[in-house]
């Protein structure tokens, strides 16, 4: 990858609004992060067993209005409620430690700048912020579990 790609990939990050920007490609990985507790670019040449399967298709991050379909055979009231999305690939935890309570629970309210749970990726212990207000009405993944880039975590209404 070029930096006149990669320069155009920080554009496209800007429009959008995105915070977040995570590329894995034959064997390269780029990730490209931004905000207040801003990490630095970070590019890692990977080794790897696996096919080239486990690349992004069509190199494209969902935009800020993007969020995952309701399926059809849910009811009124869940279409009110809002998402808490993973904004990168990793592993995710509830609490800060196995012995500690949950950041987050099921009635816990929730501001932009609350903390709801911890993603662990490439042996960095990421804080996740619920970036909306509001009262926990459910929570998606399952502690300890791999979760996606985009990946509902908690439904908030």
């Amino acid at each position: 990858m070029e930096l006149k790609d990669i320069k155009a990939i920080i554009d496209l990050m800007r429009k959008n609004d995105l915070s977040v920007f995570e590329l894995e490609k034959d064997g390269f990985r780029l990730k490209l992060q931004k905000g207040a507790t801003e990490k630095p670019v970070s590019v890692v040449p990977l080794v790897s067993t696996a096919p080239a399967a486990s690349s992004i298709a069509g190199m494209q991050a969902p935009g800020p209005a993007a969020k995952p379909a309701t399926p059809a055979g849910e009811g009124e009231q869940k279409s009110t409620l809002r998402d808490i999305v993973s904004p990168m690939v990793g592993t995710f935890y509830r609490a800060a430690s196995p012995d500690l309570p949950p950041f987050a629970d099921i009635g816990s309210n929730v501001t932009e700048e609350t903390v709801v749970c911890i993603i662990e990726a490439m042996k960095v212990m990421n804080e996740i912020k619920a970036e909306t207000r509001g009262v926990i009405a459910e929570v998606v993944a399952e502690n300890g579990k791999p979760v996606q880039f985009g990946q509902v975590l908690f439904k908030v209404r």
